[in-house]
C-alpha cells in the first residue's frame, strides 16, 4: 500500500511540475507581449513628445517671424533685414518639416530629392541654405538631420548640374 501511495505521490509531483512548467511558459509569453506593448508605448510617447517639441519650435519661430527683435535672440542670421530674416526662418521651418517627413517615413528619399530640387530654385531658399549650410554640414552623418542635409546637398548638386541654378 505504501508503494502505491508513493507511486501516486510521484505521479502527482510530476503532474504538478508539468503544470508549473506550462504556467511558466505562459507567463514568459505574457511578459514578452507586455514588453512589446511597452516598447510600442515608449515609441509612441517619444513620437508624441517630439511632435510637441516641434509645435513649440513652430510657435517660437512664428513669434520671431512676427517680431524681428525676438529673432535677434536666436541670432542665427545677424544683420539681415526683417524680410530676409522672416524668409530664412520660414525656410528653416520648411527644412524641419521635411526632416520630420523623412524621419517618420512619410516620404521616400527619391520623393524628397524631387521636392527639394523644386524648393532650391527659390532664391530666398538658396540664400537661407548658403547662410545655414556651414552649421548643417558638421552634423553627424548618421543623424537624421545629417542624412537630410546630404539629401538636400545631392538635390542641389543635381539641380545645378541640370543647368537650373537658383537665381540670386
Amino acid at each position: 500500500m505504501s508503494a502505491v501511495f508513493s507511486g501516486l505521490a510521484l505521479i502527482l509531483l510530476v503532474a504538478t511540475l508539468l503544470m508549473q512548467q506550462r504556467e511558466i511558459r505562459m507567463q514568459r509569453h505574457e511578459l514578452a507581449l507586455q514588453r512589446e506593448e511597452l516598447a510600442s508605448s515608449r515609441a509612441e510617447l517619444h513620437r508624441s513628445a517630439e511632435s510637441d517639441l516641434r509645435a513649440l519650435h513652430v510657435q517660437l519661430t512664428q513669434l520671431a517671424m512676427d517680431d524681428p527683435t525676438l529673432a535677434e535672440v536666436w541670432n542665427d542670421f545677424p544683420g539681415e533685414p526683417p524680410q530676409t530674416l522672416r524668409q530664412n526662418l520660414f525656410a528653416n521651418l520648411t527644412f524641419s518639416h521635411y526632416l520630420l517627413l523623412y524621419k517618420w517615413g512619410n516620404i521616400t528619399e527619391a520623393e524628397l530629392v524631387a521636392r527639394v530640387q523644386t524648393l532650391v530654385q527659390s532664391p530666398a531658399f538658396d540664400r537661407y541654405w548658403r547662410a545655414s549650410r556651414s552649421a548643417k554640414e558638421i552634423l553627424p552623418a548618421d543623424s537624421d538631420e545629417g542624412r537630410l542635409f546630404r539629401i538636400f546637398e545631392q538635390a542641389i548638386h543635381e539641380s545645378r548640374r541640370q543647368g537650373s541654378p537658383p537665381t540670386p
